[in-house]
C-alpha cells in the first residue's frame, strides 16, 4: 500500500484524465483538470491569508461543487477541513469556532474573533502554478451533528494521505458513480464522497434529499452506489410502486444505509425492492472507533441487527456498573479497534479507556455475535415505572403508511420525565389518520402509547437522518394539539 497526499492524487488525476468529469451538481459538471485548477487557486488564497500546515479551515457551504473545491484547496494548503452545518445555531457555531480555533472560514463570515474570511469567488483568477506537495496530520475535523448532546469537533488522527488504488470499501464498485444526497458536512457523506474522488469515482451531488430527484438522478447519471439514511429510505418507500418502477435503477450496484436504527418493515421492504445483494448496513460513528456491517441476506436471517464486528473491531455490552452483560441483555455498547485512538475531540472529553475501549453512548445487545442497537443512552426516557426507547415509539407510529416520519421525546418538568410525546410528519395530509392509535397500540401495547401527538407537514430529521431530541423537549409543554386518549375514544 502506497499512500500519497490527497493533493498529489488530485494533481495526477488532472494529468492522466483531465477531461473526465469528477463532480456534477445542479450547476453542471466539473472535470478533474478544472477541479485541480480551482483548488490550486483557492489554496494560494488560503496561504496568502496566513493558513499554515495543520491549521483548521472552517467550510460553511451547502452541498455543491464549491464545497468540493474548498476541501481540496484546504488539503493542498496543508490544512484540515472543518465542515460545519451552515444552518447550525449561531451560538453553537461561535462555540465551535472558539473551541477549535480555525484559522480561516470559507462560505460565510466567522463569528469568533481572529478567524479570517476567505472568499472563494475572488480566487477564480489566481495563479495555477503548482504548489509544493503538502499534507496535514489530520485529514478531516467534522463537527458532530449534536444528536448526542452539544456539537463538538471530531479531529481525525489519520493524515491527509490516501492510497488511490485501494478500494473504498468491499461493497463499493471500483469503477463507480456515487450519488450524494446527504449533507457533505456530515462525516459519513464527507468521507465516502472524498474517498471516492481520490479513487477516481464520479460524484453526483444533490442539494439535499428528494425522493423524486433521487430516482431521476440514478437513472440519468447511471449511478452505481449511494448512501441513504433510514428517513430517506422511508420517503422512497412511500412513493407508489408504479413511480419507483418507471425509473431504471439497473445501474445501482450497492446501497449503504447508516445513520440510525432502521424500522424492520422499512428494511424488509427495501430488500424486497432492490434485492438483498445490493443493500449493506454499517454501524459506525465519526470517531471511527469501531464498526459493524451486515448484508441483505444476513439481515433476513437476523432482522433488526446492524451486523457483526469487522475491521478488527471488538464489541462488549456493559451494564451501568461496568460489568459485562449477558447475551441478549441490553446495555451500553463498547467498541475496541486498534491500539491507538482514531480521533480526538475538540470541545468534549472522550470516554476511551486506557486499554482502548470506547463508546458512542448507544444501548444495544448481542445475540451470538450479532449486534442490535436500541437507542442512544441519553435519549432513553426513564419514566417512574418503565424505560421507553424513542426508536420503538417512532417505529410504531411509522408503521402507518401515511406517516412520513416521527420523532419521540420526553415530556416532563425539572423533576424528570413524566410522559412521552411524538412529533409526527404527515406530509401533505390534512389531519392525523383515524386509525393511528390502533396501530400504535398493536405495535406497543396500551402502556407505551404516547401522552401527546403533535403534527407537522415537514421532514423532521435532516438528510443525514439526525435529530436533536432534546431541542424538542419543550414542544409538548403547552396544550396538546392532539390527545392520544381522545383519539382512542373517537376511533373506537
Amino acid at each position: 500500500m502506497t499512500r500519497r497526499s490527497i493533493s498529489s492524487v488530485l494533481a495526477d488525476q488532472a494529468v492522466s484524465r483531465p477531461s473526465d468529469i469528477a463532480v456534477i451538481d445542479p450547476t453542471g459538471p466539473m472535470t478533474y483538470r478544472e477541479l485541480d485548477i480551482a483548488a490550486t487557486r483557492l489554496a494560494r488564497t488560503l496561504l496568502d491569508a496566513g493558513v499554515v500546515r495543520d491549521d483548521l479551515v472552517e467550510v460553511l457551504l451547502p452541498n455543491s461543487t464549491a464545497f468540493v473545491v474548498a476541501c481540496f484547496a484546504i488539503w493542498r494548503a496543508g490544512a484540515t477541513p472543518m465542515p460545519i452545518d451552515p444552518a447550525l445555531d449561531r451560538s453553537e457555531r461561535h462555540m465551535l469556532e472558539s473551541l477549535a480555533g480555525p484559522r480561516a472560514v470559507i462560505g460565510g463570515a466567522a463569528l469568533a474573533p481572529g478567524v479570517v474570511l476567505v472568499d472563494g469567488e475572488s480566487a477564480s483568477t489566481g495563479s495555477v502554478r503548482p504548489l509544493p506537495d503538502n499534507w496535514a496530520r489530520s485529514w478531516k475535523a467534522p463537527a458532530s451533528s449534536g444528536s448526542t448532546g452539544t456539537p463538538k469537533v471530531v479531529l481525525s488522527a489519520s493524515p491527509a494521505l490516501v492510497d488511490p488504488d485501494a478500494r473504498v470499501a468491499a461493497f463499493i464498485p471500483r469503477e463507480a458513480t456515487q450519488l450524494v444526497t446527504a449533507p457533505l458536512w456530515h462525516s459519513t457523506a464527507f468521507t465516502y464522497a472524498f474517498r471516492g474522488l481520490t479513487a477516481g469515482h464520479r460524484v453526483v451531488i444533490e442539494p439535499g434529499f428528494d425522493e423524486y430527484r433521487f430516482l431521476a438522478a440514478v437513472q440519468r447519471h447511471r449511478v452505481t452506489w449511494t448512501v441513504l439514511s433510514p428517513p430517506s429510505i422511508r420517503r422512497l418507500l412511500r412513493l407508489p410502486a408504479t413511480e419507483r418502477a418507471r425509473h431504471d435503477l439497473s445501474s445501482l450496484e450497492s446501497v449503504l444505509h447508516i445513520g440510525g436504527r432502521c424500522p424492520i418493515p422499512d428494511k424488509r421492504a427495501l430488500l424486497d425492492w432492490l434485492g438483498a445483494d445490493r443493500v449493506v448496513e454499517v454501524y459506525a460513528g465519526s470517531e471511527s472507533n469501531g464498526l459493524t456491517m451486515i448484508g441483505g441476506h444476513d439481515w433476513r436471517a437476523h432482522p433488526g441487527s446492524v451486523g457483526r464486528a469487522i475491521g478488527g473491531t471488538e464489541i462488549a455490552i456493559r451494564r451501568p456498573d461496568g460489568t459485562g452483560a449477558d447475551d441478549g441483555e441490553i446495555g451500553e455498547i463498547w467498541l475496541r479497534r486498534g491500539d491507538h485512538p482514531a480521533y480526538r475531540y475538540l470541545g468534549a472529553a472522550s470516554r476511551r479507556t486506557a486499554d482502548g475501549w470506547d463508546t458512542l453512548g448507544d444501548l444495544g445487545h448481542l445475540d451470538d455475535g450479532w449486534l442490535y442497537v436500541m437507542e442512544r443512552a441519553a435519549d432513553a426516557i426513564r419514566l417512574p415505572d418503565r424505560t421507553v426507547y424513542p426508536a420503538d415509539v417512532e417505529a410504531a407510529v411509522e408503521a402507518h403508511p401515511d406517516v412520513r416520519g416521527a420523532v419521540a421525546f420526553s415530556l416532563g418538568t425539572t423533576e424528570g420525565p413524566t410522559g412521552v410525546a411524538v412529533l409526527v410528519d404527515i406530509a401533505d395530509a390534512d389531519r392525523l389518520p383515524d386509525d393511528i392509535h390502533r396501530i400504535i397500540v398493536a405495535q406497543l401495547g396500551d402502556e407505551l402509547v404516547p401522552t401527546q401527538i403533535l403534527l407537522t407537514h415537514s421532514p423532521i430529521r435532516n438528510d443525514a437522518g439526525k435529530i436533536r431530541r432534546r431541542a424538542l423537549s419543550g414542544c409538548g409543554t403547552g396544550p396538546a394539539p392532539y390527545s392520544a386518549r381522545t383519539r382512542s375514544e373517537n376511533a373506537s
